[in-house]
């Protein structure tokens, strides 16, 4: 019997030794996991609700360029009106970019990118007898990644730089 004892005091003590010895090993597989499973996933999430915003404001920023070549005057001041417009909707973007914009003569859709384009008075699509313009945003997230590195996850998703447009009905009749 005391031999049985000694084995089970001696079996006891290996572990609680083994315990002693296992102390912070949770803390360190955690840390691991956080860094190599958590904080991605956290950065991809936060980089998508980034562009999710940067969308909203260029969305935003679109239609407040259109609804400002509404007002009154002729076609270069209505351009002005419309790229300045659609310039101070999305500032942010466009001081996270460094990039800037000409209003004094902003550049037509379809040609080289510009952060802000705006068309000349042409026919609308819907009813050609009536004038529309339209103005477009844009942000090259290719160049301009919010997180760095995240361009090339997003890559496959945003084969394009971001973009919206708004086209408004103009009343000539004003003028």
């Amino acid at each position: 019997m005391n031999t049985a004892n000694r084995r089970h005091r001696s079996y006891v003590r290996s572990l609680a030794r083994s315990v002693r010895r296992q102390r912070g090993v949770a803390a360190i597989e955690f840390a691991l996991v956080f860094l190599f499973g958590m904080l991605p996933l956290l950065l991809i999430t936060f980089s998508g609700v980034l562009i999710f915003a940067a969308k909203q404001s260029l969305t935003l920023a679109a239609a407040e360029g259109a609804r400002a070549a509404l007002h009154y005057g002729t076609q270069a001041q209505r351009e002005t009106y419309a790229c300045q417009a659609a310039q101070r909707a999305m500032q942010w973007l466009l001081t996270f970019s460094g990039e800037t914009t000409d209003c004094t003569a902003p550049p037509a859709p379809g040609g080289t990118y510009a952060p802000i384009t705006v068309s000349v008075e042409t026919a609308c699509p819907s009813t050609p007898t009536l004038q529309c313009m339209t103005v477009q945003t844009s942000f090259d997230y290719d160049n301009h990644p919010f997180i760095p590195g995240t361009a090339v996850v997003y890559g496959w998703l945003l084969h394009e730089t971001l973009s919206s447009s708004a086209t408004v009905q103009l009343d000539l009749v004003g003028n």
